[in-house]
């Protein structure tokens, strides 16, 4: 059987329902949904449809069917206990040519009515032309289940787009272009919405522009933890040069036209200098390239930018910052503590893996009134432990070590600075969050303090 799928306006339009039982019920709720001007035809009727008809919602005309109720309806069902009934019903509609659907037998059915998933305006059927409505309603659980509830305001603010984009814009291929970019985007309610923007000037102001250089965060590897923003850039960029550390499941949101080249390094041995990428950056925007320069978590936590960001300046390329997700705050948030809990920490200081055992460092703030969040502390953790015991840190320090924080197979162990040492390395990329403020439960020894700061040792 070979079925049109449509969807038919029938607001203000006469449709005819014969039979008022249960299996009629349905249908009524279905079809008043559409705002159709609904007459049903039955002797009887159930509680329910006599307080509709009561209620104004449709009109019940309490008799048999007569061939005449179908004059001037733009449908019928017939949907009463008798299959002689409905068979009648629908030999008179074809007779008629009127549409007609007879429930649960396909041989006399003009339609059938599929199972719904609604998001305001959005509708999605599922038909199975009468062989299972079972199925179909089993699709619909499933479609439902996948489907983000807010998609029907995004609809709506969507369709008002496209009748600004129809109205401002002449027919032609970019504005076709543009209408499947827009159904691409989020929408949100500020004026200085890039996709608004993009509707208004079909110029979009988030996408990579040609020449340019985007020192992009990529947060800690959860790609729902991209900024809007460097989801756009890294969608639109001609080359992704991107850190060791940032994830397929990021890298591969790059166009496949794109070049993804990796100028990061793994436990510390590079495969290429700073002034190596520098050059890249350097040469692939003044080939008039869109350049994405992706760096785990932010571009400005120890990741080496304020170089890059010299050699940009220097060399004439015009390039822009995009801030990410640090690592430390995904890592605070994996384990449910604020890194500045009033009752023990008053101030962050960030710092970095290679420098943690430095003499040359600057002198650390009272030493208990911090947290300490070393990016990527090193396998010798025992070195770190000793170095701040013996400044003076208490053995009974909590310390967390959290690796590939808000990845898949994130994992987090809680643990003492006395212990520190005894713990088995814990997998790329890591950080260690040290101090009062992310003990795992209030500890009676842990020392009253008015406020504390945060170390942070390693890269982002």
């Amino acid at each position: 059987m070979s079925l049109l799928p449509i969807f038919l306006n029938l607001d203000g339009r006469r449709c005819l329902l014969v039979g008022a039982g249960a299996v009629a019920l349905d249908k009524i709720g279905t079809l008043l949904k559409t705002g159709a001007g609904l007459r049903v035809v039955a002797p009887q009727a159930r509680p329910e449809v006599q307080q509709l008809a009561l209620d104004g919602k449709l009109e019940w005309v309490p008799r048999p069917f007569d061939p005449s109720d179908l004059d001037g309806a733009f449908l019928v069902v017939a949907a009463t206990d008798s299959p002689q009934v409905n068979a009648a019903v629908y030999r008179q509609a074809q007779a008629r040519g009127v549409p007609c659907n007879s429930v649960d037998d396909i041989p006399n059915c003009d339609f059938f009515f599929g199972s719904t998933v609604s998001r305001g305006e959005l509708q999605i059927a599922i038909s199975t032309s009468g062989l299972s409505p079972a199925v179909a309603q089993r699709l619909r659980r499933e479609i439902d289940e996948q489907l983000p509830d807010d998609l029907g305001p995004w609809l709506a603010d969507l369709g008002e787009l496209r009748r600004q984009v129809l109205v401002t814009h002449p027919r032609s291929e970019e504005r076709k272009l543009l209408l499947h970019e827009l159904a691409q985007r989020q929408i949100c309610d500020s004026a200085l919405c890039s996709t608004r923007q993009l509707a208004r000037t079909g110029k979009d102001a988030s996408r990579a522009a040609a020449g340019w250089v985007y020192l992009v965060g990529a947060g800690p590897g959860d790609p729902e933890l991209l900024t809007v923003k460097a989801l756009r850039l890294i969608e639109s960029a001609d080359v992704v040069l991107h850190d060791d550390l940032v994830p397929f499941a990021i890298l591969n949101l790059a166009p496949l036209h794109a070049m993804v080249v990796n100028v990061g390094k793994r436990c510390g041995v590079k495969t290429i200098t700073q002034e190596e990428i520098n050059d890249l950056l350097i040469d692939h925007a003044r080939a008039g390239r869109s350049v994405v320069r992706l760096k785990s978590g932010d571009p400005l936590v120890f990741g080496r930018a304020a170089e890059e960001i010299a050699a940009l300046a220097e060399a004439g390329i015009p390039y822009e910052i995009v801030p990410g997700v640090s690592a430390a705050f995904a890592a605070a948030a994996s384990i449910g503590c604020s890194l500045t809990d009033r009752n023990w920490a008053s101030n962050i200081v960030f710092s970095t893996g290679h420098h943690a055992q430095s003499h040359n460092r600057s002198s650390l703030p009272a030493l208990e009134d911090a947290t300490r969040v070393v990016y990527m502390p090193g396998r010798d953790l025992g070195l770190l432990a000793a170095e701040w015991l013996t400044e003076g840190l208490p053995p009974d320090l909590p310390c967390v070590l959290v690796s590939r924080a808000a990845q898949p197979g994130e994992h987090i162990l809680h643990t003492t600075l006395g212990a520190l040492g005894d713990a088995a390395p814990p997998p790329a990329p890591s950080l260690l969050l040290a101090g009062w403020a992310v003990r795992k439960t209030e500890s009676p020894q842990a020392p009253a303090v008015d406020g504390a700061a945060i170390h942070a040792s390693s890269g982002d």
